[in-house]
């Protein structure tokens, strides 16, 4: 069986950066959200350039899934429930995405270490 994982903007780049703790999610199930893929093409154009950003905006383009108000609400409530955390908008509605879907947030964010649900990657 082929695991899925919610992967963050970290998760991403670790893996698009070769961080040999991410090679055990390579035959995973990738899944994310435009959010999160705004954050990876931002980083990639001001660090590497844009060809290579848009590179990994294709190839992860087709692992976006959408989500609906509700998400929006948990997302909201989870970002304020947090705020001592200064979590990222596009975290918080992929961790609680990763929730509705039943599956783990892969995160290297160290704010996220001890949150039920999560794969812990540094």
């Amino acid at each position: 069986m082929i695991d899925a994982f919610f992967f963050d903007s970290y998760a991403i780049i670790e893996t698009i950066k070769g961080n040999a703790q991410y090679e055990k999610f390579k035959g995973s199930i990738v899944v994310t959200t435009k959010l999160n893929l705004f954050e990876v093409f931002h980083i990639l154009l001001r660090n590497v350039g844009q060809r290579e950003a848009e590179e990994t905006l294709e190839k992860y383009y087709d692992f976006i899934v959408d989500y609906d108000k509700a998400i929006i609400k948990d997302a909201a409530k989870f970002k304020l429930e947090n705020k001592s955390k200064n979590l990222s908008m596009a975290d918080c509605i992929g961790y609680k995405m990763a929730q509705f879907l039943g599956i783990k947030f892969l995160t290297g964010d160290s704010q996220f270490e001890h949150l039920a649900d999560v794969e812990f990657v540094k």
